[in-house]
């Protein structure tokens, strides 16, 4: 179930449409995830689908040939699984039982873990698929519930600024102003220097960590490669942008009645108090909806609510665990082990995933007193450290023909050192030093300097093959060969251990490929009517997004 190479077409691409909703660590905000979900299904899908790949280390190893980035790709994406996903995701389910029932944060931890082990191995991953998109319009129906009876209980929307200002915990911390609501928290654009989201961070840098998360990631694009036709992918990336427009009012909104309404708990500052509300010092802002949901909902509906996301939280993690373990079996042991059993391949990538957690359940204590307890911040933060040299990559790799593997390889290397740097003494040292420079600014500047190693170094360096093109960039899409396209056309594969043969295996071997034809990469091609009417819908689907910008900004 972990190991093999069709895992990726077995994850149903109706299973995208859970991610805008997933308690897991939340993408970037919904108007860059609308333009990016967006270039995902045009430009990203078509060329990975005419590359006929199955994981993402897979398409820059057939791009550029070699193994080093498709292996440093690989080691990165399960570091960002253990840093930004699977940690996040148990903190954040069993913070959410510590809510509901009172329970130690450690035992709550350890329940999920042997729930969601009992729930991959009973249900499988239909069953993922399935109750994830059941589960988005429960959450749905429950969170029009939640926003309506919030608003209700503070008086209605124009009284939501007033309310949030006056929100302040009965217990402060003399001469200092950190009980305060922001004075800006009503406004999107905020102070370029000195805002908590500063206007250009969140404008371009969060673009930039939007295109790796929805683009680059396994989790998510894997979802897109399993739809029967492109159209089916643009279909359900449109939806899910959609969806992804509601988070503003479904969750955000909420949030900031719950500081309004239970400023003591959900707004403290005191350590102490803190420590004695959700056991944090940094604070308790990660109660917030949660907190609303028990407080808030009518029993019967409370209870289906709670189920209901820790059943999508479940979920979100069996996805990252597949995910992260075939990324392991297939673009790492594989490399070693090419003739490696399905049995094999099963087991390693269940060992992995038990590993993945360990260091995941370790690295809890230091998310919690990151970033000021938050953890949306926490996620982008380190993202921004590390997913932006990835992002340039692949958008070189895809829209620059000349890139090649010696300017992509040290693109990165690059990039891991300076966002490395910069995310330890994130860690070492008090933010303060740090604030000048605020994490999506520093996310900018690393994807430039990035995209221009990679240029210069491609430049000064011969040009990639025309097997390396082929397919395999956006100008060269629609190039076909003569004939049957191999799917492995840029050996991406270690074949230097050889299977130990027996006398005349060659010969049947040398038989049975002649007597196979060589699979042909999967088409791009749409029926004219629904090209055109997922277009029609993307263009009103930018409509929509810009005049929604337009309004709250």
């Amino acid at each position: 179930m972990y190991s093999s190479s069709t895992i990726s077409r077995q994850q149903g691409y109706l299973s995208q449409l859970m991610k805008p909703f997933s308690p897991s660590p939340p993408p970037p905000p919904p108007t860059q995830a609308t333009y990016v979900l967006l270039a995902l299904a045009w430009v990203f899908v078509p060329v990975y689908v005419s590359s006929g790949i199955v994981t993402m280390p897979e398409y820059l190893g057939r791009r550029f040939g070699g193994e080093r980035i498709r292996t440093y790709l690989s080691v990165l994406s399960l570091m960002l699984s253990v840093f930004t996903k699977i940690s996040t995701d148990l903190y954040s389910g069993a913070l959410f039982v510590q809510v509901c029932l009172g329970w130690n944060l450690y035992l709550s931890t350890v329940l999920m873990l042997v729930v969601t082990a009992l729930y991959t191995i009973a249900g499988g991953l239909a069953a993922v698929i399935y109750t994830d998109t059941l589960q988005t319009f429960v959450m749905i129906i429950g969170a029009i519930i939640l926003t309506i009876t919030a608003f209700n209980k503070i008086g209605g929307y124009s009284n939501l600024e007033r309310v949030y200002q006056a929100a302040i915990p009965s217990k402060i911390i003399p001469n200092s102003s950190c009980h305060l609501p922001r004075e800006d928290a009503m406004h999107l654009f905020r102070h370029p220097v000195t805002g908590d989201l500063p206007w250009p961070g969140m404008t371009l840098g969060l673009t930039i960590l939007a295109t790796w998360y929805w683009c680059t990631d396994q989790v998510i694009v894997q979802r897109s490669l399993s739809a029967k036709n492109l159209s089916h992918a643009k279909g359900a990336s449109i939806l899910a942008s959609y969806l992804k427009m509601l988070p503003f009012i479904f969750i955000i909104l909420p949030g900031m009645i719950s500081r309004a309404l239970y400023p003591d708990s959900v707004g403290c500052v005191d350590p102490e108090e803190c420590v004695r509300v959700c056991g944090a010092e940094v604070g308790c802002s990660n109660i917030a909806f949660p907190k609303l949901v028990i407080e808030l909902m009518p029993s019967g509906l409370r209870g289906l609510m709670i189920a209901v996301m820790m059943a999508a939280l479940m979920s979100s993690l069996t996805s990252i665990f597949n995910s992260s373990s075939t990324l392991f079996t297939m673009d790492i042991w594989k490399k070693y082990r090419a003739y490696a059993s399905e049995r094999e391949l099963l087991l390693v990538g269940r060992i992995v995933t038990v590993i993945l957690v360990v260091i995941s359940v370790v690295w809890i204590p230091i998310l919690q007193s990151a970033n000021s307890g938050q953890l949306y911040v926490y996620i982008q933060s380190v993202t921004s450290y590390l997913a932006p040299p990835v992002t340039a990559v692949f958008s070189l790799a895809i829209f620059w023909t000349r890139t090649n593997e010696q300017g992509a390889f040290w693109g990165l290397m690059v990039g891991l050192v300076v966002g490395v740097c910069r995310m330890v003494l994130e860690f070492a040292f008090p933010p303060p030093l740090l604030r000048s420079v605020h994490y999506l600014h520093f996310a900018i500047i690393l994807c430039f300097l990035s995209a221009a190693v990679v240029m210069v170094i491609s430049l000064l360096t011969p040009p990639p093959t025309e097997e390396q093109v082929r397919n395999l960039t956006w100008w060269t899409l629609t190039q076909e060969e003569e004939g049957e396209i191999p799917l492995q056309k840029v050996s991406s594969i270690s074949h230097r251990e050889q299977r130990p043969q027996v006398h005349g295996e060659t010969d049947r071997q040398t038989d049975r490929h002649h007597e196979v034809p060589l699979p042909r990469i999967p088409s791009v091609r749409e029926s004219v009517f629904w090209s055109r009417f997922c277009c029609v819908n993307a263009i009103l689907l930018i409509c929509v997004n810009i005049f929604l910008y337009a309004y709250f900004a």
